[in-house]
């Protein structure tokens, strides 16, 4: 046994000895050469043929090219060459070039700190030449001819060339084998090339863009439009496809020194992937999260699951007051105020996709329609309407279904929707909107006002009738405290309604614009026999309402409604919820926007060990917590505890809810948290109060629907992001019928 022992601590080394193994060896400091350097400098720039397309494409830009043209050889890894039609360089100023941190685009620290062009470094060459066989051939105006550098060997030549600039890259990473291990297929870099060059398209419609791989033609892009803004759409038709375009809308805003234009993707546009999500920053494409964040949260309650918008955003800035000088790929910024910007782009965004889009569809149908006047054919195909049906002029056979004799039934559509006459509406019983005040005694109880001055409802048979209009003959236009109402002369008894429907005429009574003048009654018209009406002017001015007129309910569910176009399929459930949520969003920020959200002591306080990233939040908004109905303060110097949430959360996990609120405080602004923790209690509430499905609504309370979603910002698509209605064309409608054939 000691013998054992003798013999390990022979074989084990002594503490000196390991000592000096471990020990590093000291190198002297000194200067590396100059092609190490460009070397360390090409790793930072140069990843793959896509990065070196990129930077000579901004040179050609910078240079003020009209035209350029890239040729590609095997993905780019065997040739990369891009021409122009730029200034070009003089042949004094070819050999300056190429040497690292030689540029014309800036001099001092005042032209870096507001460069305005897109490359500035002036090492992109000198890294490039450092990794392949690079040769440059130029001719500036005024030369009597072009001349060629060779960077390998620093010869100069004479060449035969127009005015602008060549720059040919040959085998890259010929000089580093393992760097070139890591390209993938030339199909994989062919692609990258690509979509380098189409982010450059993107930002300048104004140039023309060729790409060329092995002799043939790949992509092309002309410059064209007369205006900047008809050169914008027709580029991003041509590189992102016409329908890109066509599921967009345009982006114009203001806030203070930041200018956003572009166009912004339509919800139903959105993808699985965000491979179409495009920011430029006066004129370059980056990559930024406050960015990304600011067009995400301008989606948030448009936008159903994991979907990505679509969107093209040009982001216009004084250049001092954003850092390009960020990243060595000059892909990332920072802004001096990057609050200001987030809202900015927020905002536009938001601003153009309020706008409800179905008189847009409308008309846009319509001048399709009339740019193809052979789209009908007259002999089988349903003729498409250019404005709402009107009743018939000639009279017609009436087919009796066993209903009474006055009255307009349902089935009879065109009388259903023609003006009542005073006479019938003397001769029979009419709906009649009163308010509670106006009941007469001997009634039956009507529907109390709603708090906010809303007027209901009551009917008087079960058979609907259609939503009274300011232009029908008969019927009046009374303000009644803060709303408006519509009453028949004619009175008529009453009948109790349940709220939640008669909210809806209401609010669309009180939304509809109104003509006194159409709204006058004339005995003349009164006298008028009802089959065979005469033409008046409120008649040939009926407005084309963009959702059509209701026809009929389906399943309780859905309500159908023709229009112009066709027909209309509408979610009465997703479309109520978001007419409530935006009226609760409205009347919070106008009303209620510096009060807190109702909270709930915690009876024994939530503690969970936080990290000092999290105590800090938690010490620094504090009064921004509080305004979310939260209370979360320091326990101990590691651990933090909630005494109070949210009201409508009070079931909820405490200690998870105050980490992802304090993640979200630590990330972005306050004011878009509080703003988003609002919206989402606003829209479970409006989710809770919006008619049911099964719930039967007449057609006026069907109309009056449609009405307020005409009107309603973000109509298109409930809280959650589902769409709230659908076109189905004639054109459609006529092909499931194969009729035309």
């Amino acid at each position: 046994m000691v013998a054992v022992n003798a013999t390990s601590l022979e074989l084990s080394p002594s503490p000196t000895e390991t000592a000096d193994q471990a020990a590093p060896v000291r190198r002297p400091i000194r200067d590396l050469p100059d092609e190490l350097i460009s070397q360390i400098a090409a790793g930072e720039v140069v990843e793959r043929p896509a990065s070196v397309v990129r930077e000579l494409v901004d040179n050609a830009l910078d240079s003020g090219a009209a035209q350029i043209t890239v040729r590609l050889l095997a993905g780019g890894v065997r040739l990369i060459a891009v021409e122009d039609d730029g200034c070009g360089i003089p042949r004094d100023e070819l050999p300056v070039a190429l040497r690292r941190h030689a540029t014309s685009k800036i001099s001092d620290l005042h032209d870096l700190e507001t460069v305005a062009t897109m490359g500035f470094r002036g090492e992109a060459l000198a890294a490039i030449a450092s990794v392949s066989e690079t040769s440059i051939f130029s001719r500036p105006a005024g030369q009597d001819s072009a001349y060629l550098l060779d960077a390998r060997s620093g010869e100069l030549r004479p060449a035969a060339r127009n005015q602008g600039t060549t720059v040919e890259v040959k085998e890259l990473f010929f000089s580093t084998p393992a760097r070139r291990k890591f390209l993938k297929t030339d199909a994989t870099e062919l692609a990258h090339c690509i979509e380098s060059v189409r982010r450059h398209a993107l930002a300048r419609p104004d140039v023309g863009f060729a790409i060329w791989h092995e002799g043939k033609l790949v992509e092309q892009w002309r410059a064209a439009g007369s205006t900047p803004d008809e050169a914008l759409s027709r580029r991003l038709a041509d590189v992102l496809n016409d329908k890109f375009v066509d599921n967009s809308v345009a982006v114009d805003h203001w806030a203070g020194p930041v200018h956003v234009t572009g166009r912004a993707g339509i919800p139903d546009a959105a993808r699985s992937r965000p491979d179409q999500q495009f920011c430029y920053v006066n004129g370059r494409f980056v990559r930024d999260k406050v960015l990304t964040h600011a067009a995400r949260s301008a989606y948030e309650d448009v936008l159903h699951g994991n979907k990505q918008p679509v969107y093209a955003l040009y982001i216009e800035i004084d250049p001092a007051r954003v850092d390009v000088n960020v990243h060595p790929t000059k892909i990332e910024v920072r802004f001096r105020d990057s609050r200001e910007v987030h809202q900015a782009v927020r905002h536009a965004i938001e601003n153009a996709l309020a706008t409800p889009r179905a008189a847009a569809v409308v008309e846009a149908a319509a001048q399709e329609a009339a740019r193809q006047p052979g789209l009908i054919d007259d002999s089988t195909a349903t003729p498409v309407p250019t404005k709402p049906a009107a009743a018939p002029a000639w009279p017609q056979t009436r087919m009796s279904f066993g209903e009474p004799a006055i009255g307009n039934p349902v089935r009879d559509l065109a009388k259903l929707w023609e003006p009542m006459r005073e006479a019938t509406a003397e001769a029979a019983p009419a709906p009649q909107m009163t308010t509670a005040a106006q009941a007469p005694a001997n009634a039956t109880p009507a529907t109390p006002e709603s708090p906010t001055g809303a007027t209901t409802i009551t009917n008087t048979t079960a058979m609907p009738s259609p939503v009274p209009q300011p232009e029908d003959e008969g019927i009046r236009l009374r303000p009644s405290g803060q709303s408006s109402y519509f009453q028949r002369k004619a009175p008529a008894p009453q009948m109790q309604e349940t709220p939640a429907a008669t909210e809806i005429v209401a609010n669309a009574a009180a939304a509809a614009p109104v003509e006194p003048a159409a709204a006058t009654h004339t005995a003349e018209h009164a006298a008028a026999p009802a089959a065979q009406p005469p033409v008046t002017a409120a008649a040939e001015n009926t407005p084309v309402w963009p959702l059509g007129r209701a026809v009929a309910q389906l399943h309780g569910v859905y309500i159908l409604a023709e229009n112009s176009q066709g027909m209309v399929i509408v979610d009465m459930h997703a479309a109520h919820e978001r007419i409530v949520y935006e009226q609760l969003k409205n009347a919070v920020n106008t009303e209620n926007g510096d009060q807190q959200i109702p909270s709930q002591p915690l009876l024994i306080p939530a503690t969970f060990a936080a990290t000092p990233e999290e105590v800090a939040t938690a010490e620094a908004h504090a009064e921004t917590l509080l305004t979310l109905g939260m209370e979360v303060s320091p326990f101990s110097p590691k651990t933090l505890a909630v005494r109070a949430v949210p009201a409508t959360l009070a079931q909820g996990d405490a200690v998870e809810l105050a980490r992802s609120v304090l993640a979200e405080l630590a990330q972005h602004d306050a004011s878009t948290v509080v703003q988003r923790a609002r919206n989402e209690i606003l829209a479970t509430m409006a989710c809770h109060g919006a008619v049911r499905a099964n719930r039967k609504l007449t057609l006026d309370e069907m109309n009056a629907l449609l009405r307020q979603m005409e009107v309603t910002e973000r109509s298109d698509q409930c809280n959650h992001g589902r769409p709230t209605w659908r076109q189905l064309s004639m054109k459609e409608l006529d092909a499931l019928f194969l009729r035309g054939r």
